[in-house]
């Protein structure tokens, strides 16, 4: 099995916290999601976040599909 790359383990990471926040429905855990990602990431790990979502691979769980504006906003980039 091949080492994850960077890519890969905010993908992973993003999708893990989908997965805590996915209980608590989708009106809650949407905003969740990207303050617990506008908290606890960087900067750099954010904007890395928004340039891999425009990749048609990502593998990104709807949930952080969906948190993607609100993460942008707070950063000012574009989704």
């Amino acid at each position: 099995m091949a080492a994850m790359t960077t890519d890969d383990k905010l993908v992973y990471m993003a999708n893990q916290i989908a997965d805590f926040f996915v209980a608590q429905g989708e009106a809650r855990a949407v905003p969740g999601i990207a303050n617990h990602i506008d908290q606890f990431w960087t900067a750099r790990m954010r904007a890395q976040l928004l340039a891999l979502s425009k990749r048609s691979d990502t593998r990104l769980v709807p949930l952080v599909s969906q948190a993607l504006p609100l993460i942008a906003r707070s950063t000012g980039e574009d989704v």
